[in-house]
């Protein structure tokens, strides 16, 4: 099993610069026909979005879109993939930011009843409490 950091991840789905572009499609491409696993953790998942909303202004629709392709792709071995299924619903119903529903997710699984945040897009989730 390899692992794949964000910026290569954005590279493979941004294909903003050719020559990474390149790079990351042969490695994942390649390594994926090959039977190779590559390890995403939630934490680059949580910068792909923000990467992908504040650096090249994707859409909230176009970022699930991009986070589905990634959660189906077989080659792919994520730490809870079912945790991220759930914060990407999450995220696509509501308002907040994709890590902030993915941290709600985590501290729900943790025991927690609530998140306490700042955050008044998370107003109204249950599993936060806006301070």
């Amino acid at each position: 099993m390899r692992g794949l950091d964000t910026n290569v991840l954005v590279r493979y789905l941004v294909q903003d610069d050719a020559a990474q572009a390149r790079r990351a499609a042969k490695e994942i491409e390649a390594g994926s026909d090959a039977g190779e696993i590559y390890f995403i953790a939630d934490v680059v998942v949580c910068e792909l979005v923000w990467v992908l909303d504040r650096a090249y202004g994707y859409s909230r629709a176009q970022i699930g879109d991009a986070l589905e392709g990634i959660l189906q792709t077989r080659s792919f071995h994520f730490v809870d993939k079912d945790l991220l299924w759930q914060g990407l619903g999450d995220y696509k119903k509501g308002r907040g930011d994709f890590a902030d529903y993915v941290i709600g997710r985590v501290g729900e699984k943790s025991g927690c009843e609530k998140t306490f945040s700042f955050d008044r897009a998370l107003k109204g989730d249950v599993r936060f409490e806006v301070l």
